[in-house]
């Protein structure tokens, strides 16, 4: 007799191929979940690395902030010493200066004058004084003008006091070379 199959070939064969899909399906989202496990573990991977290399740039730039203002401190401690050390230096510079200015006020007074109060201020010298004559008070105005210590003095009031001439003068100080007073 003739074999007839009477299994349902083509539903078996819908089956198996239903159960291949559903195997290959589970497979693939297995798969794309390890991959997307895995994306996921490298990114954090990456942005903890990214993290830790920020913390340090921060440690490094605040350690520079630090420096930049310990540096900006000794900059400025460094500006007030030097104006100090200028100060200082033009002191001493000037020194010489005042004593010989004093010194020339003297050597240049003629016979029939006399000072009353002598003030420097600046670069100017201020003085009043008493003079027998008004010829008196002209030698003492050309000798201070012929010196080189002196500017062109001003004489901003001559008066008549008890006999004498009574006289205000103002006198710029000058700062010659060393050539002229040698």
């Amino acid at each position: 007799m003739a074999k007839i199959n009477l299994r349902a070939w083509r539903e078996e064969l819908a089956a198996e191929r239903q159960k291949q899909f559903i195997v290959n399906l589970v497979a693939a989202a297995f798969l794309a979940a390890v991959v997307v496990f895995l994306i996921g573990f490298y990114i954090d991977m990456q942005t903890d690395r990214q993290k830790t290399r920020n913390n340090f740039l921060r440690q490094e730039i605040g350690q520079l902030d630090k420096q930049l203002a310990d540096i900006k401190a000794l900059k400025t401690q460094r500006t007030r010493l030097i104006d100090r050390l200028n100060a200082i230096q033009e002191l001493q510079g000037t020194r010489p200066l005042i004593v010989r200015s004093f010194d020339e006020m003297v050597k240049v007074l003629p016979d029939g004058v006399y000072y009353q109060s002598l003030k420097r201020s600046g670069d100017t010298i201020s003085l009043s004084g008493l003079a027998e004559k008004s010829d008196d008070v002209s030698n003492l105005m050309r000798h201070i003008y012929a010196s080189i210590w002196f500017g062109e003095p001003n004489l901003s009031t001559v008066a008549n006091a008890d006999g004498m001439k009574k006289f205000n003068l103002s006198v710029p100080v000058l700062k010659p070379s060393l050539e002229e007073v040698n």
